[in-house]
């Protein structure tokens, strides 16, 4: 493998640009106009202009991009995650344009890629499951059945797609109807698939996913899991390994319950299985990624394994170097997604130039990120702006390491959730680990940021007060200037 096509954008194209030049191997970047200046354009050994800024017509062109990569020479496509990453039509191409895809097969994708085929492939190795239906159901009737059955509360789910799309709580029967009708139509306009299925509404769950890599000899380990249950909107916000709640013993069962469901779908590379952990520490499956999930570094730092550069021996077909028995946790590793987002305006995208923009340094911090000052975050993609993770002997340490490096992080010209990541981290119930997947809708509201802004307004107190004793008002009106939009909006 000498040259890779990596079909994605940001911050993880250059996550695994970075692993492929360590090992000597060339990368093409593609870009949209938007992109046109991206740091992953500047970054790749070469660069292929793809079509407008619109994905589906730049970064979802999976033909225009195979064939870039049979033009410019590259033997192999790694599609990060999102867009193609999980399109079996586009790994099928790949395959018959003669190219190694740096992923699963299109069989293992579409198997696990529909909830009712993974939980099918799950069932066979008696790997726990949700109460609930075994297949798609349409009627009102037989849904009422099940309900009765399982019992209410009951949650409504897309069989396709994910990010909490066609899913719908039903409290009591008087509402499952509309609610069933409604799941259906958000699904088929979502996944082109409106399939839905019932099962049990767990109250207080907490996400638990492990990461699996398998090979093309019959080889598949764990690399322990992931802690994913502070959400909004049903998407991830912080992520950590290992979980503060698993037992040794819970670890081990749900380990081999992931590499049973990665073996039931032959699965070769690297993918996750994510279970829901009930209050009493019950485990059930719930889906598998088949791709590189954005939460990938925390495993990397617990573990100090590469996964990129695991995922490229694989698709060369090496074996892996490493066995389940030498797999061992090593610290503890947390992550928080610096999104360009409004947390005290229900984490609504906000767009803009990054006026100031300035990482954290310093022991165990690690930022991936793909923008740097005066760039303007485009309006047509997913608003993460960064993913920045942090490494400690502890969980304590790692959530000290965390407070210190947001309060290093300066941002300004756009809101991001860094304010409410350093909320969630001097929180009890965070620090404590008695949290769920509900964290945000018990805890967070748009009073919760006010003691941060508070002690930042002393500190530029402060600041002021000092500069009107020492230096000329001028150095005043430049100090100001660095506020943040959620600091002044907060003052009028």
């Amino acid at each position: 493998m000498n040259k890779i096509l990596v079909a994605n954008r940001g911050e993880i194209a250059l996550r695994i640009m970075r692993s492929a030049r360590e090992m000597g191997i060339k990368t093409v970047a593609v870009f949209s106009e938007a992109d046109r200046n991206a740091l992953h354009v500047r970054y790749a050994d070469e660069a292929v202009l793809i079509g407008p800024p619109a994905s589906n017509q730049s970064y979802l062109q999976g033909e225009k991009i195979i064939k870039s990569a049979l033009e410019i020479g590259a033997d192999a496509i790694h599609p990060g995650y999102g867009f193609l990453s999980e399109n079996a039509a586009f790994a099928r191409q790949v395959r018959k344009a003669g190219i190694i895809l740096i992923g699963p097969s299109p069989e293992a994708m579409e198997m696990m890629g529909d909830k009712l085929s993974a939980k099918a492939a799950a069932r066979k190795y008696n790997i726990p499951l949700v109460p609930g239906t075994e297949g798609a159901i349409a009627n009102v009737e037989e849904a009422k059945k099940v309900a009765v059955q399982v019992g209410f509360p009951i949650l409504i789910k897309a069989s396709a797609g994910g990010g909490g799309k066609g899913m719908r709580i039903v409290q009591k029967e008087a509402d499952l109807e509309e609610q069933m009708t409604r799941a259906i139509s958000e699904a088929q306009s979502a996944f082109g698939d409106g399939s839905v299925f019932i099962e049990r509404y767990v109250a207080s769950p907490r996400h638990i996913e492990f990461q699996v890599l398998g090979d093309t000899h019959g080889n598949i380990v764990h690399l322990f899991e992931r802690e994913c249950s502070v959400q909004r909107r049903h998407q991830k916000v912080i992520e950590e390994a290992p979980s503060s709640v698993l037992t040794p013993e819970i670890r081990e069962q749900m380990g081999a319950c992931a590499v049973d469901v990665a073996r039931a779908c032959n699965y070769v590379g690297a993918g996750t299985v994510e279970f829901i952990l009930d209050e009493n520490l019950d485990f059930f499956f719930l889906e598998m990624n088949t791709r590189l999930q954005v939460e990938h570094p925390v495993t990397e730092m617990i573990t100090g394994i590469d996964l990129v550069k695991e995922q490229i021996k694989v698709a060369r077909r090496e074996a892996l170097s490493f066995k389940q028995d030498d797999l061992r946790i090593n610290g503890h590793s947390i992550e928080l997604r610096v999104y360009a987002e409004d947390p005290n305006n229900n984490f609504l995208p906000d767009i803009g130039t990054l006026t100031t923009y300035q990482t954290p340094q310093g022991p165990g911090i690690r930022v991936d990120d793909g923008f740097e000052q005066g760039m303007e975050i485009p309006i047509y993609y997913d608003p993460m702006i960064a993913k920045l993770i942090t490494f400690g002997e502890n969980r304590t340490e790692a959530i000290e390491r965390m407070i210190r490096a947001i309060k290093e992080y300066k941002i300004t010209g756009i809101e991001s959730t860094l304010p409410f990541g350093r909320f969630v981290m001097e929180h009890e119930a965070f620090v404590s680990g008695n949290f769920d997947t509900h964290f945000v809708e018990k805890y967070f509201n748009s009073e919760s940021l006010n003691f941060i802004e508070d002690e930042e307004e002393s500190k530029i107190a402060a600041v002021i007060a000092a500069k009107l004793f020492s230096k000329p008002a001028t150095v005043v009106s430049q100090q100001s200037s660095e506020r943040s939009n959620w600091k002044m909006r907060s003052r009028i």
